[in-house]
């Protein structure tokens, strides 16, 4: 197969969380253009339709349901939707997420619980359920974080524990699945993208991070989701296992 092609993604059907808004948008529209049919979950469903819309634009198809990941029904749901409407499932892009900055002496019980129910929780019950029913030359990404490998000076205990723990179970379930049913797992480590998260940082912090990043600059989401692109194609077919930082240097600063 010629390399070019070995990055597209027709006839595939991909599940991407967290589609409602920011990087999920650029995630969907990414794969859409790369030739896959995409099934959008979210929490806030009416902003799904805008997503849907930017995916049927390319000339693909879109699926769209309310999806809160922390809930496993609910992940089960949205790949039975995928089932039911396309027979298959190829793609799974774990990007629902949610961050809070909160010092650790002040953190409640919930709000803890609630990140990780998201962020660590919600990835494994969408694995989980694409697990089940996904095909041999599948592919499983995470998005992490790079706080997941280094800090970044505001206290979040709650979220880098989470993308953390994404980075472990990633390199999990590849050991469990790659060799045994053909299904590729791995994370990307996002550095600063814009994004609803971004937008809630002080005043100032992004441009005290940028010090740290070699690029210079923050990352453009097309550039991510080339990255998912690449990961969820043929042309990544000896990658699993990995976390890939997208980050402009910032980890090796």
């Amino acid at each position: 197969m010629p390399v070019p092609e070995l990055f597209r993604l027709d006839g595939k059907v991909a599940v991407v969380t967290g589609a409602s808004s920011g990087l999920g948008v650029a995630f969907a529209q990414g794969l859409a253009e790369a030739g896959a049919d995409v099934v959008l979950g979210a929490r806030r469903v009416d902003r799904l339709a805008e997503t849907a819309a930017l995916v049927e634009a390319t000339g693909r198809r879109a699926r769209c349901a309310e999806t809160d990941v922390a809930d496993p029904d609910a992940c089960r749901k949205l790949v039975a939707l995928a089932m039911e409407e396309f027979g298959h499932v190829d793609v799974l892009v774990n990007n629902a997420g949610v961050g809070t900055a909160v010092p650790a002496t002040r953190e409640t019980p919930d709000q803890f619980r609630q990140v990780i129910d998201v962020n660590l929780n919600g990835c494994y019950w969408m694995a989980q359920a694409c697990g089940r029913v996904m095909r041999a030359g599948s592919s499983i990404i995470n998005i992490a974080s790079v706080l997941g490998l280094t800090t970044a000076g505001l206290p979040q205990a709650a979220y880098t524990s989470s993308k953390a723990g994404l980075i472990g179970m990633t390199r999990d379930l590849a050991q469990q699945w790659t060799g045994r049913k053909g299904i590729r797992v791995n994370a990307i480590a996002p550095g600063f993208f814009a994004s609803e998260m971004t937008d809630q940082y002080p005043p100032g912090y992004l441009e005290s991070q940028q010090a740290r990043i070699p690029a210079g600059r923050m990352g453009d989401p097309a550039e991510l989701a080339a990255t998912v692109v690449f990961l969820a194609s043929a042309a990544a077919g000896y990658i699993t296992g990995q976390t890939l930082p997208v980050d402009g240097g910032m980890t090796i600063a």
